[in-house]
C-alpha cells in the first residue's frame, strides 16, 4: 500500500501541470508491480483535477484501466482518479463509466462505494435523478455484511454529496432510505441533511444535529450517525463568523459530556470550520486533544492539527507539531499522523489554503469541501481506514488545495507589478460614509501571500481591478486619469 501512495504523490508534486506530469508517471503505468502500477493511475487524476483540458487526458488514460480485466487495486484507484479529476463537472459520460461499477453486484463492495462516491463527486450538488437511484438501488441489493464493510459509509457520502448546498430538495430520497433495514440508511439520511444544509448557518437544522450527539447510545448501537451529526453541527455553521464561534462552543460541551464516538469526531469537525485558519484557540484546544487517554480521540486531534494550519507555515503550530513527534515517537500509527499532518502544515512551502471559501469569503466551493469531506469521513474510523490499507483517501484533499496569492495582470495577461495594502480584514458593512475595509495593512508589491482573515486593496489609483475582491488572479487596467493628476501636481 506505501507503494500506491509514494508513486501516487507523483501526483500532488506535479499538480495542475498535465503536460510534464503526464511525462513523469508515464514510466510507473508499465511497472509489473500492481501498488505502483495504481499509484500511477491514481496521479493521472490528481494532476488533472482543476485543470480544463482540451485533450480530456484524465479520460482517455483511466478508462482503460477501469476494465474489469485490471487487479482490485488498480481498478480501485481509476475510480478515485476519475472522481478527482472530473469533481464538479456532471458530465454524463464519466457517469456512464462510473453507475455500472455501483450497480454490480458481482464485485466487492469497496469498488462499489468508491464508484458511489466519485459518482457524487462528479455530479456534486445537481442531486442528478440518474445518479441518486442507481446508488439507493445498491445499498438496497447488498446484504447487511456487505453494507458494515468499513468502505460502506462512502456510498452514503456520495449520495449524499449530490445534494450538498441544495437544502430541502431530498425528501424523496429520505423516505426511501428508510426502506433500508441496516443502519447505514440512516447514517446516509443524517449525511444527506448534513451535507444539504453545508455553510448556511441554519440554526435549527444546527439544533437538530445537536439533539442527535446528545443521544447515549449502547455499544450495540450505530454510532457512525452520531459521528456525522457532529460534522454537521461544524459543517452547517462554518459559513459565517458568529456561527463558527457558537460551533466551537458547543463542540467544547460536547469533548465534556458527550459518548466516546463523539469524542473522536469533535476535533475533526473544528478543522472543517477553521481549515487553514490557525485560530490560537483552536490550536490550544487541538493540542489538549492530541495527548488525550483515548488514541482515537488523540489521532483525530493530530490529524485536525494539520487540517487547521494547512499551507500556512504557523511557527507556534510546526513547534507543537515537533513536540508531538517526540512524545508519540514510540508509536508507529500516531507517528504517521503527527508526519502527515507536519506535511499539511507546510503544503506548497506555505503558499497554498484548502479553505473551502473564496471571494472574500463570500462563495463555498462545492468540491473543495468534498475534497475535505472524503479524508474527515475516513479519518472517524482512522485505525481501520488511513492507519491500516486505505491512506491514499488522503489524496481527494487534492480538490480543496488552491493558492492563497493575489497576482494581477494586465489587460494581455502580462505580470504587472501593483502596489497593494494587506490587512486584516473588516466587516463595513451598514457603517456610514467610507469606513476602512482593512485595519493594521503593510504595502507590498504583487504578487502576495493572503492569508485566511487577510484583505487586499491597491494603495494607489494607478490602476482600476476589474474586480471588486481582490484574490487570486486579478486583471488591472490603467487608469486614464491617473497621469494627468500627476501632472497636475
Amino acid at each position: 500500500m506505501g507503494m500506491l501512495s509514494a508513486s501516487a504523490s507523483l501526483g500532488t508534486i506535479m499538480l495542475w501541470d498535465v503536460e510534464d506530469g503526464l511525462i513523469q508517471v508515464d514510466k510507473y503505468l508499465y511497472n509489473s508491480e500492481n501498488w505502483i502500477k495504481a499509484g500511477a493511475v491514481l496521479a493521472i487524476g490528481m494532476l488533472t483535477s482543476s485543470v480544463h483540458d482540451d485533450t480530456d487526458a484524465a479520460k482517455a488514460l483511466l478508462t482503460e484501466y477501469i476494465a474489469d480485466s485490471n487487479p482490485a487495486i488498480v481498478k480501485l484507484a481509476a475510480i478515485c482518479g476519475l472522481g478527482i479529476a472530473y469533481a464538479g463537472t456532471n458530465r454524463e459520460d464519466i457517469l456512464d463509466l462510473l453507475l455500472p461499477i455501483v450497480s454490480d453486484t458481482d464485485i466487492t463492495i469497496d469498488l462499489s462505494s468508491i464508484a458511489a462516491l466519485s459518482a457524487g463527486l462528479v455530479a456534486i450538488g445537481t442531486g442528478n435523478g440518474d445518479v441518486s437511484p442507481v446508488i439507493l438501488q445498491a445499498m438496497m441489493e447488498r446484504t447487511d455484511t456487505e453494507l458494515s464493510h468499513k468502505y460502506a459509509r462512502f456510498m452514503a457520502l456520495g449520495l449524499s454529496l449530490l445534494f450538498l448546498g441544495t437544502q430541502d430538495t431530498y425528501d424523496t430520497i429520505r423516505e426511501t432510505l428508510k426502506a433500508v433495514t441496516h443502519p447505514i440508511g440512516k447514517q446516509a439520511a443524517v449525511l444527506m441533511q448534513v451535507c444539504a444544509y453545508a455553510g448556511t448557518g441554519n440554526v435549527l437544522e444546527v439544533q437538530k444535529m445537536l439533539h442527535l450527539c446528545a443521544e447515549h447510545l449502547g455499544e450495540k448501537d450505530d454510532q457512525l450517525a452520531q459521528a456525522f451529526a457532529v460534522l454537521g453541527v461544524g459543517m452547517i455553521a462554518m459559513g459565517e463568523g458568529v456561527g463558527s464561534e457558537m460551533a466551537l462552543r458547543t463542540f467544547d460541551h460536547l469533548m465534556h459530556y458527550g459518548e466516546p464516538y463523539v469524542r473522536r469526531t469533535v476535533p475533526l469537525a473544528m478543522a472543517l470550520v477553521c481549515a487553514s485558519n490557525p485560530v490560537v484557540g483552536v490550536l490550544d484546544t487541538l493540542n489538549k486533544f492530541s495527548h488525550d487517554n483515548d488514541k482515537a480521540v488523540a489521532t483525530s486531534a493530530i490529524f485536525a492539527m494539520g487540517m487547521v494550519g494547512a499551507g500556512t507555515n504557523n511557527a507556534r503550530l510546526a513547534q507543537l507539531l515537533r513536540q508531538l513527534a517526540t512524545y508519540y515517537h514510540k508509536d508507529a500509527d500516531l507517528l504517521f499522523i503527527v508526519r502527515i499532518a507536519q506535511g499539511l502544515l507546510h503544503m506548497g512551502k506555505g503558499t497554498m489554503t484548502i479553505n473551502p471559501y473564496h471571494h472574500d469569503r463570500s462563495l463555498l466551493s462545492h468540491t473543495a469541501l468534498a475534497g475535505l469531506l472524503v479524508p474527515i469521513v475516513a479519518m472517524i474510523n482512522a485505525e481501520k481506514l488511513i492507519m491500516t490499507d486505505s491512506h491514499f483517501l488522503l489524496y481527494f484533499l487534492v480538490r480543496a488545495m488552491y493558492p492563497r496569492f493575489l497576482i494581477t495582470f494586465n489587460e494581455e495577461l502580462e505580470n504587472v507589478s501593483a502596489d497593494v495594502r494587506v490587512g486584516q480584514a473588516v466587516d463595513a458593512v451598514g457603517q456610514v460614509g467610507r469606513p476602512k475595509n482593512i485595519t493594521g495593512f503593510q504595502t507590498h508589491e504583487t504578487p502576495v501571500l493572503l492569508a485566511h482573515s487577510e484583505r487586499a486593496e491597491l494603495a494607489t489609483d494607478k490602476y482600476i481591478p476589474l474586480t471588486n475582491t481582490l484574490e487570486g488572479f486579478v486583471i488591472l487596467t490603467k487608469n486614464p486619469d491617473y497621469q494627468e493628476d500627476e501632472e497636475g501636481a
